[in-house]
């Protein structure tokens, strides 16, 4: 259906998402250069999508002078059991405070205070200091918020319900986008001198999750459709304390992790407080990998609730405190009828979090020319584990970092050329689905690819299930190139479904096949088979697309800063290359 209207557009930076990333990307790139040409796309509307907005705790920064970067970076490398890339990591530690004081002085954020007027700074889990800053227990609000009013008081063109379709590329390098306006079913190929992609993950490909419900992981499935690296993507996190809300929406919607660093207590069904089983010392506080499987493995031995989760009670912490400090919390509970201030709530492991995605180095740029990525669209920051307020810091420091990257890179720089038959391909690729008479409703097919992902790519993975996991994705692939979407392409949600559908499952492949390769169990990735850490596993699994392919290598982790225990004598350095 090549007939479908597409737009041009001329930018110098093209923005993919509008969450934490991508609005203070385009910050950065406006306060560093104020005459760049800037083009934002979002899926949703401006300030009300993405995850960031839904960030309830806060975000991690040393400010007080009884703790120091290094002591937040040996929490963030230690959490990320060694996986991480080290100077990804230092980078998120030494920016972090410097982005505080921009929030506050330039982008108008308030935070809460102590009585001497310093920022007050509340405890998380897998950290050795209380370094949390935050706005009560909704920050994400408060961040977006005056983010979204910078931008409209700014003259950056902000293209709202308009998601990515694909990259543009022209000889190697990345040239732009082709997009959707959702509501119009116009494209729109826009030309841009650099692309980043701040799209978020696709931890909504599983059956119980907390990401804002467009998430799709659609960055990150463009750029494997372009060529880009691609590294971690077994890493995916599970937060312990999802609620349940039956078959609602809002089922795996979190109750955030500060609750458990003041005190919450997490009992299973037999009313066990069980952590002390799993980690005597931190319990509750241990970190969320670490918690998120202890639940997953009461509940799987039959010690789970009635509707298949754990509790979680912080009742004996006090009606006052708790309305005092978490108001959202105590709130979001009497939404679905559940009493935080009073009783137990039910709560799950809940898929939240990629700490895989495109491999970038300390300026946010990926292996193709012209493309950026930062966010849950980038890799390497978190390692194997992210720590609670490590992910909106992340969103803040490295969105900054590309902002001025990208404003760096584009000086000098002609607007690239797009040949029209490569924007032609791919519009008649993603308008096939409105074409079609007969097929499958994506709908439904949604729902198979969580069950699949939940049940053998989930909180405890084996070999089997893995593979079994891999066949099913590429039948549920297969069906994908055959869905139908009647109507008009306006506003056609069975189309929209249908592409989240194909970069969900491009997604899940590559998560399963990245966990099937690594043979070990290593923060967030549990295999049955393989239950301990191995040295030889201290090293990243990057894939490179080849066609529909990835060749596989792995490169050894490179302790810059801090070597771990386990690494005396035991690791092999040097590039293990073959084609998977």
């Amino acid at each position: 259906m090549s007939s479908l209207p597409v737009d041009t557009l001329e930018t110098d930076l093209l923005i993919l998402g509008a969450g934490g990333a991508g609005l203070m990307a385009a910050l950065h790139a406006r306060e560093r250069s104020p005459r760049l040409k800037i083009v934002i796309a979002v899926k949703g509307l401006l300030g009300q999508s993405g995850c960031t907005r839904m960030v309830q705790g806060g975000y991690n920064a040393v400010l007080n002078p009884n703790d120091s970067l290094e002591r937040h970076f040996f929490d963030t490398i230690k959490g990320g059991a060694y996986l991480n890339n080290q100077e990804l990591a230092w980078k998120l530690v030494a920016e972090s405070p410097r982005r505080i004081v921009e929030l506050e002085n330039i982008v108008g954020c308030v935070f809460d205070r102590n009585p001497d007027g310093t920022i007050h700074q509340k405890p998380f889990a897998g950290q050795s200091f209380d370094r949390t800053v935050h706005k009560g227990d909704l920050t994400g609000i408060e961040i977006m918020s005056n983010l979204r009013d910078y931008v409209l008081e700014s003259d950056m063109q902000v293209l709202q319900e308009c998601r990515g379709l694909d990259l543009l590329k022209d000889d190697g390098r990345v040239c732009g986008a082709l997009l959707l306006h959702i509501r119009s079913g116009r494209l729109v190929a826009v030309r841009a001198k650099a692309t980043l992609a701040a799209t978020g993950g696709g931890a909504t490909m599983y059956r119980i999750s907390s990401p804002s419900l467009e998430k799709a992981g659609d960055g990150i499935a463009m750029a494997r459709r372009a060529g880009a690296r691609l590294v971690d993507m077994e890493m995916l996190q599970f937060h312990p304390t999802g609620l349940l809300v039956g078959k609602s929406v809002a089922t795996g919607g979190l109750l955030e992790e500060g609750l458990r660093g003041a005190g919450a207590r997490l009992y299973n069904g037999l009313g066990e407080r069980y952590m002390e089983r799993y980690d005597p010392e931190k319990k509750e506080r241990a970190t969320r990998d670490v918690v998120s499987r202890s639940s997953y493995m009461e509940i799987m031995a039959g010690r789970g609730t009635p509707h298949g989760g754990v509790y979680i009670d912080a009742s004996h912490l006090g009606e006052k405190f708790l309305l005092a400090n978490f108001p959202g919390m105590v709130e979001r509970c009497a939404d679905y009828g559940f009493d935080l201030l009073r009783d137990r709530v039910e709560v799950s492991p809940s898929a939240h979090f990629q700490m895989g995605g495109m491999q970038i180095d300390a300026e946010c740029r990926s292996s193709l020319d012209g493309l950026f990525a930062a966010g849950e669209d980038a890799g390497g920051v978190h390692g194997a584990n992210r720590l609670g307020g490590n992910g909106v810091a992340e969103s803040i420091v490295f969105g900054g970092c590309a902002g001025d990257s990208m404003a760096e890179y584009v000086q000098g720089r002609e607007v690239p050329a797009v040949s029209p038959a490569h924007v032609r391909a791919l519009t008649e690729l993603w308008a096939r689905p409105l074409a079609r008479d007969s097929g499958e409703i994506p709908f439904g097919l949604r729902k198979e690819l969580e069950d699949v992902m939940w049940e053998k790519v989930g909180v405890i993975r084996n070999g089997p299930d893995l593979k079994a996991a891999l066949g099913a994705l590429a039948e549920l692939r297969a069906r994908a190139e055959r869905v139908k979407a009647p109507g008009a392409p306006a506003s056609n949600a069975a189309w929209n479904a249908a592409l989240d559908f194909v970069n969900l499952c491009e997604v899940g492949r590559m998560v399963a096949e990245s966990a099937l390769i690594r043979t070990e169990s290593r923060g967030a990735h549990y295999r049955q088979d393989f239950p301990s850490s191995d040295p030889q596993w201290l090293k990243n699994i990057v894939l490179t697309p080849r066609e529909n392919e990835f060749d596989v290598h792995f490169e050894p982790v490179r302790f810059t800063r801090l070597s771990p225990p386990e690494s005396s004598g035991a690791l092999t350095h040097g590039h293990d290359l073959r084609s998977h």
